[in-house]
């Protein structure tokens, strides 16, 4: 029988997110809170909109994301340049912590992912699936 790249995609996907809650599990971080928290590393006082979009998150869902992150002080809601319509979020201290410990699980479980395979096959498969990513990108 052979396996299907959405079936791998879909199984990987799953074993990455319960690998990272796992090692997460001291933080309380739950399901979406991590990939928020890795946007934001690079994206600090992103819209709600802007957060939307790169995480690949309905709005709907990312509000409840977002105000559980906010209840447990991950995040704040601030309003720029006076304007009331739109509020950009921003990490707290014990969001940036969070966030520090969120990169270094997904470096470990990247590490794991890629033992036994050599540079210059992990360069190739990443060119590949982000022609991949690109390609879904279009859609």
């Amino acid at each position: 029988m052979e396996i299907s790249y959405h079936y791998l995609l879909m199984a990987n996907q799953a074993l990455l997110q319960k690998k990272l809650l796992t090692e997460l599990t001291d933080t309380g971080l739950t399901l979406g809170q991590p990939k928020v928290l890795d946007y934001l590393k690079d994206h600090n006082g992103a819209s709600q909109k802007d957060i939307a979009s790169g995480c690949h998150i309905e709005a709907a869902s990312l509000t409840s994301v977002l105000n559980r992150m906010e209840e447990k002080e991950i995040i704040e809601r601030r309003m720029l340049n006076g304007n009331r319509r739109s509020l950009h979020i921003f990490l707290t201290e014990t969001g940036q912590e969070f966030q520090s410990a969120v990169e270094q699980s997904f470096r470990s479980l990247e590490d794991k992912a890629f033992q036994g395979i050599t540079q210059d096959e992990r360069t190739q498969f990443m060119k590949t699936f982000i022609k991949i990513y690109d390609n879904m990108v279009k859609e």
